[in-house]
């Protein structure tokens, strides 16, 4: 119902509707879609190399005293990496009935000492249950908690009055401490890419054998499961080509990690992919 249908059939949102439960769909054209991915895995490289300075960067803001609007950013893009949650934001909040970071409630969190637990409904209706154990990013939480208002993520301004975040915030925060223009979804392409590689790595099978593709597709549906969503939307949106091809032609390896201690530095695993991806680019 509420069907609207782009007039430009070279037009990139082609048509939107709404489904049997009332929910906002949207179909885009089919060349726009590989031409945002191709951007969207390009640009992974330069993530991963500004991934430290955006560490030491929030890290640096979540030591801010009282409840700036720095320090709650910081810890939104602290929880991107930790919980790969989606960023969310209020249109879908109010069209779909489901939640994002940004968006989630008081309700939707639970923090015990060091423990943190979230859950919510999500995108597609789907139920989010996810565990963090993080003792700073714990105890920052419970002191959004006590912030009058049903909203998770507010600052208080000079005047002690709350204020929300939205994704728009988040994304904004992400270009002033990187100098790129990234946004909270690159969080979750290499989020899917880290653990694509991670859980094929798991298991040693010949080059482009039967069970190296059974194995990729047990693999595809364990990353799918982590960010909640489909295996078919996973492998297409979240898991870079490159780690596919590579696992397929026998060229992933196993990394040891035992060495990583410096908390901002990329891990072995992550310099691994690095290596992998910029050799792909070049």
């Amino acid at each position: 119902t509420d069907v609207w249908i782009c007039p430009d059939p070279r037009g990139h949102l082609q048509a939107t509707g709404r489904d049997a439960r009332g929910r906002k769909q949207y179909r885009y054209h089919s060349r726009w879609r590989e031409v945002r991915d191709a951007v969207k895995y390009d640009r992974m490289v330069a993530f991963a190399a500004a991934l430290p300075e955006i560490r030491e960067r929030t890290d640096g803001d979540l030591e801010r005293p009282g409840m700036p609007r720095e320090k709650v950013l910081a810890a939104i893009v602290r929880l991107l990496e930790e919980t790969r949650i989606r960023v969310g934001n209020e249109e879908y909040r109010k069209e779909n009935g489901s939640f994002g970071l940004t968006t989630l409630r008081n309700r939707h969190v639970e923090v015990i000492g060091s423990d943190v637990h979230f859950s919510f409904r999500g995108k597609s209706g789907k139920l989010h249950r996810v565990d963090l154990q993080d003792r700073r990013l714990a105890r920052i939480l419970k002191r959004f908690l006590e912030i009058p208002g049903q909203e998770l993520f507010q600052f208080l301004d000079e005047s002690g009055e709350a204020k929300p975040i939205d994704s728009a915030d988040v994304n904004a925060y992400l270009r002033d401490i990187s100098g790129e223009d990234f946004t909270a979804k690159d969080f979750r392409t290499w989020a899917g890419t880290i653990l694509a590689a991670r859980f094929l790595c798991e298991t040693i099978t010949r080059p482009n054998t039967r069970g190296a593709k059974k194995h990729l597709v047990r693999a595809i549906a364990r990353v799918a499961d982590e960010l909640g969503n489909t295996p078919a939307v996973c492998k297409k949106g979240y898991i870079h080509p490159a780690v596919i091809a590579a696992y397929l032609a026998g060229g992933l390896k196993p990394v040891n990690e035992k060495d990583d201690v410096d908390p901002y530095q990329l891990s072995a695993e992550e310099r691994s992919l690095l290596a992998l991806l910029s050799a792909e680019a070049s």
